[in-house]
């Protein structure tokens, strides 16, 4: 096996396939050592294993929404990975059954009867049983239908020290609204959120988030909304330690899945359309697909395309494609709110029952279970928003026909 490309996804799905007993190679543009810039967040009921926990760098307990004139406590801990904790884990987990890793730009795969080639710019050639590409969101081998109208998630954001805490003492905020500090016009555009936390020792995460846009909200925009989001609270900025900037797909179309190479994380579409998350989600999946893929390879006269169908066959089943096209509907909804619509969506949305809000975020509802909730979301939304759904429903109908179907 090669799994291309040493983000999260690529590290968990290399040690996942090690864990079942196969040869693991790794190949990766750059040193899989090398730090990660990103901050990585997941609720904790979400951590597949138990010694995941240490490789959280922060955790909440006290994490809340900010939508209009209403604070609501969600009482589900939340954390942050300690980016170095949870790469070396994985490190070493692939390390202890063998995976080997590799520095290599990957440019091109040629497919045989038993095995495929991956060539490298530099000229070298590695041959493997099945070739995973988790090289991210613009992958470096896997197919995909070309892309229009790709929603992307921006932020910007800035580890610091504050005159003032711009949040509560030891508070997460999941989500901050409120948009009072901005002219009418400006609350008319897409809204933005802010999602911040207290890290401890006098310094604070800031960052001003759009959820989704087309074609993505210039993080020029964010960072001054940042700013005067800090401004009308009197907080203002003594020491920038850290500055995130984040745009990724949340739409993107998925890898055709009948080619004979298998796709994980980004490159594989696993992006949660709702939230942008990821990390945890392939914690979870990355030993069921290695299974599969594991049962593919030894079976007699298996080749790369039939290990791959396993493997797409496990992460992108009928009812993993209807919960998608549901997901995508749902954002192509909240893309139709303005500041004061999309309030009153999350008002209502947490106010959902506890398992059913937490399974939409985190996709652990059946698809059965998802339909109810959406319904039920849809009863309980005020009329505005309501009416913001319907002829979401209109316009996307495509989206709604394929979750019927099982279709990608």
């Amino acid at each position: 096996m090669l799994v291309v490309g040493a983000g999260p996804t690529g590290l968990a799905i290399a040690a996942a396939l090690s864990e079942t007993g196969l040869r693991v190679a790794g190949l990766s543009a750059v040193a899989p050592t090398k730090p990660w810039q990103n901050t990585y967040g997941v609720w904790l009921d979400e951590l597949p294993t138990p010694e995941l926990r240490a490789t959280l760098g922060y955790c909440w307990s006290d994490v809340v929404v900010h939508v209009g004139r209403r604070t609501i406590p969600l009482r589900r801990e939340y954390g942050l990975f300690n980016n170095q904790r949870l790469q070396q884990f994985l490190l070493e987990r692939g390390e202890r059954r063998g995976v080997v890793w590799h520095t290599g730009v990957a440019v091109a795969v040629e497919h045989r009867a038993t095995h495929s080639l991956v060539m490298t710019r530099d000229g070298r050639a590695f041959a493997a049983r099945l070739v995973v590409d988790a090289s991210g969101h613009s992958p470096a081998l896997l197919r995909r239908p070309a892309a229009s109208h790709v929603a992307r998630q921006a932020a910007y954001g800035i580890v610091g020290e504050f005159s003032a805490p711009p949040v509560q003492p030891g508070q997460m905020v999941l989500m901050d609204y409120r948009s009072d500090h901005l002219t009418p016009e400006e609350q008319r555009e897409p809204p933005t959120f802010l999602y911040a936390m207290d890290l401890g020792g006098g310094q604070f995460f800031v960052e001003e988030t759009s959820l989704a846009h087309v074609p993505g909200i210039p993080l020029s925009t964010l960072e001054r909304r940042l700013h005067r989001r800090l401004d009308a609270s009197g907080v203002a900025l003594r020491q920038a330690v850290h500055v995130e900037r984040c745009l990724f797909p949340m739409n993107n179309p998925l890898p055709y899945l009948d080619q004979p190479i298998m796709g994980f994380g980004g490159a594989a579409s696993m992006v949660h359309p709702p939230s942008g998350y990821m990390v945890g989600k392939a914690l979870r999946r990355a030993p069921e697909v290695a299974q599969a893929l594991a049962q593919a390879l030894s079976a007699p006269g298996a080749t790369p395309l039939s290990a791959a169908r396993a493997g797409w066959q496990a992460l992108w089943s009928p009812p993993w494609l209807r919960r998608r096209q549901l997901y995508l509907f749902g954002l192509a909804s909240l893309m139709r709110c303005d500041s004061a619509t999309i309030q009153e969506f999350f008002a209502a949305f947490f106010s959902l029952p506890r398992r059913e809000w937490t399974g939409y975020l985190s996709d652990t509802l059946s698809t059965a279970e998802l339909a109810r909730t959406m319904l039920r979301l849809f009863v309980r939304v005020p009329g505005r928003v309501r009416r913001t759904l319907i002829a979401a429903a209109g316009a996307e109908h495509a989206l709604l026909r394929r979750a019927a179907l099982g279709r990608v």
